[in-house]
């Protein structure tokens, strides 16, 4: 057995990951119960084994979470251990984003040495948009640590040529599927290419062993599919956001073609920023927060929550979160920046999310909602597999660790940076964390790539330098975008950061005419690896101040790190997050606890918008009519009238986000029900501050186009106009 020696790379390693730690886990309670729609599920999932099984958004198991099971088992898992709190929620994923820097070390470190290893661990610990995923129950980065495995166990494979590593490679991809369904695919091109293309052993048994690994793989993706799909749909949840109630269709309708489609992808706009359907989810999950900051007074509300005004701006008006993803009120907002950045806010950044911004290569470094979170570290990437190619020699035959390490990371980076970049469907800025690993680990290897051409001489040397040019300009590029919205102590210190690294590249290229001949003779070199240190230090301040910026601002539950989190918005926690504004709720609770005993739902709603805090709250049964954004056809009017009639249903709360597909329903409601006293079930306070901001968005419709006044009028008032109907008596 070695003896573990506690070197200088490894004591760096500890201070990298206790950076990560510090980032995921400090003051972590700031953000609440995270996205509600999935933390009611949890909640839900608590209660029993047919709820766990089949991912139940409510208590009852009237409609699952659209989304596979695996991380909300892991959270539910979480939530049995540590108790149902917002903290054990967020904690495997925290934990997640801290196992993947570790990982993502090793797998760099074996394949190109300890300091390429810790460079890149340290770039994916800082990098924002992976902080904030980090940070938040929606997942992503349980699927990230899950694909990194996969990674190491394929890097094995392709250096051996065993059988056994690939197909535990494929299985943790098919995990990665009951994750995130096709998400987990994007690195499909990465590890079949890189298996396909190793010499370990001859093609012909390449070939066999990635049909074998993909029939595994096939099996593993779809087994809770088809198992939910063979349940007969009367002794299961509806599968939420899908047609037809299965899981085949979610997988390729709502978190497939929607993902692509830009007719599809729910998106209520392009660029220009025209308002959607106000039934719509990305409508909905955006907006439906915001009343709970409103009601409770909350003056840190972020203006981009606000209902859209003036279409024709990019520079205003709000669309909310898509498929699957609320967004609650806090200090990041999917209007692009906390304090009211994106359109109509003060920062002006474009688009709600992905598919709205401008399509093309310059997608992810443009003024828009993607802007601060993962190009920190791109230039650098892109520097360092060029010259890593150069360097390794890049042909065939690829039979050695370092050729197909860095096949692995590029076709892993360049595909998605192309969907990424082209797509104009669904995808919210978050999922940008699925480019933080490959550009990490390109950035470690290809700073050790440009520095050993740098002591070489010869006009490759000039590489590097470059590189940090490159990157200096791209900082000075995002932080062009916040000058008036940031603080300015944080400005100054982010000059002096690019100004660092500037200074730095020019040493750099001032030293390399200087001394002339290898560096490796003698300590000729030393010079320059302080300066190659500096430039780095520079290239790091930036997204650090952005990442570590999560730890003071509440993120949103669609997250988002960087210098948006700093535009506008005070620290702390004031933000009301899902299941945190009880003041709301507290008084139809009691009320709910005191009228009813033996239904089945305790309460209707139209949508989950209206169910999750209360769910969150009480535990209580509350069937969510059309599902996550109100537009799921679950049922029938004929059958809604037969669960009055069975005393399964009496209370009924109309009003809220969604419900046009189940207009029917509400309608029979309006007309036969009973409307209960708002005394006795609605808190006075809130509909007080209710009412102040209803005042104000009537002043501000005066600007409005006739169409944002329409948005106004069905989305707004539709929140506000909330009314409690007792169905008893109304089916005999």
């Amino acid at each position: 057995m070695k003896k573990f020696k506690f070197t200088k790379e490894r004591f760096a390693l500890c201070i990298i990951l206790a950076i990560s730690a510090i980032l995921n886990f400090a003051n972590l309670t700031i953000e609440g119960y995270g996205n509600g729609y999935y933390a009611a599920g949890v909640k839900s999932m608590l209660m029993n084994f047919k709820n766990f099984f089949f991912v139940s958004f409510d208590p009852a198991g009237f409609v699952s979470i659209d989304k596979p099971p695996l991380g909300f088992w892991i959270q539910t898992i979480s939530a049995k251990i540590f108790g149902f709190s917002g903290w054990s929620i967020l904690f495997p994923e925290a934990l997640a984003g801290v196992i993947s820097v570790g990982i993502l070390y090793y797998i760099v470190k074996r394949s190109f040495g300890e300091i390429a290893g810790l460079i890149s661990a340290l770039c994916l610990a800082i990098t924002p948009v992976f902080v904030a995923t980090s940070r938040n129950n929606t997942i992503d980065n349980l699927l990230i640590v899950t694909l990194l495995f996969a990674c190491l166990f394929l890097s094995k494979a392709a250096e051996k040529g065993k059988l056994k590593y690939l197909i535990i490679s494929l299985v943790l991809v098919g995990l990665g599927f009951n994750i995130k369904m096709l998400q987990a695919y994007m690195i499909a091109p990465a590890l079949y290419i890189t298996y396909l293309i190793s010499s370990a052993v001859p093609v012909k048994q390449r070939i066999k062993h990635l049909i074998i690994s993909t029939l595994i793989l096939g099996v593993i993706s779809l087994s809770w599919a088809v198992a939910v799909d063979l349940v007969p749909s009367q002794n299961r949840p509806f599968v939420g956001s899908s047609t037809n109630n299965t899981v085949t269709e979610l997988i390729f309708g709502h978190n497939g073609l929607e993902r692509l489609s830009s007719t599809n992808g729910g998106m209520g706009g392009g660029p220009s920023g025209k308002v959607g359907n106000p039934q719509s989810k990305e409508f909905r999950s955006n907006f439906g927060k915001n009343q709970a900051n409103s009601q409770s007074g909350n003056s840190n509300a972020p203006s981009g929550m606000t209902p859209p005004q003036n279409s024709g701006n990019s520079a205003q008006g709000q669309q909310g979160g898509p498929g699957g993803e609320t967004t609650q009120g806090n200090s990041k907002n999917q209007g692009g920046g906390p304090g009211g950045g994106g359109p109509g806010g003060s920062n002006g950044l474009s688009g709600s999310f992905g598919g709205q911004t401008t399509a093309g290569v310059t997608r992810l470094f443009s003024k828009n909602v993607l802007s601060d979170q993962i190009v920190w570290f791109l230039p650098l990437a892109i520097f360092g597999l060029a010259t890593s190619v150069i360097v390794e020699k890049l042909k065939f035959p690829f039979d050695n660790k370092k050729k197909l390490g860095l096949t692995l990371w590029t076709l892993w980076l360049v595909p998605e940076f192309i969907y990424f970049s082209y797509t104009k469907g669904l995808f919210h800025p978050y999922y940008l964390t699925m480019l933080a690993p490959p550009i990490a680990a390109l950035c470690g290897i290809g700073l050790t790539s440009m520095w050993k051409l740098y002591k070489e001489g010869s006009i490759k040397s000039w590489i590097m330098p470059a590189a940090f040019i490159a990157e200096g300009l791209v900082h000075l590029l995002m932080l062009s975008y916040f000058t008036t919205t940031i603080s300015t102590t944080i400005k100054c210190i982010i000059i002096a950061a690019i100004i660092l690294c500037f200074a730095s590249a020019a040493l750099l290229i001032i030293y390399r005419i200087v001394k002339k001949g290898n560096l490796d003779q003698g300590n000729s070199g030393r010079l320059a690896k302080i300066f190659t240190a500096l430039a780095l230090i520079g290239i790091l301040v930036t997204p650090a101040i952005g990442s570590a910026a999560a730890i003071t601002h509440s993120l949103s539950s669609l997250p988002a790190a960087g210098l948006e989190l700093l535009s506008n918005s005070k620290s702390g926690n004031s933000m009301m997050m899902g299941g945190q504004n009880s003041s709301k709720n507290s008084k139809l609770i009691k009320f709910l606890e005191n009228h009813t005993s033996n239904e089945k739902y305790a309460l209707v709603v139209s949508s989950s918008a209206s169910a999750e805090d209360i769910i969150i709250e009480s535990g209580k049964s509350v069937m969510a009519l059309g599902g996550f954004s109100g537009s799921d056809k679950i049922l029938s009017l004929d059958q809604f009238k037969q669960m009055v009639k069975k005393g399964e249903v009496r209370y009924v709360l109309t009003g809220g986000m969604g419900g046009r597909d189940s207009q029917d329903i509400m309608n029979w409601i309006q007309k036969n029900g009973k409307a209960v006293s708002t005394t006795e079930w609605k808190d006075t306070t809130s509909s007080q501050a209710q009412k102040s901001v209803n005042s104000n968005n009537n002043n501000k419709k005066e600007n409005s186009s006739k169409e944002n006044s329409s948005f106004q009028h069905q989305g707004m008032d539709g929140m506000n106009n909330e009314t409690l109907y007792d169905l008893k008596g109304t089916v005999k």
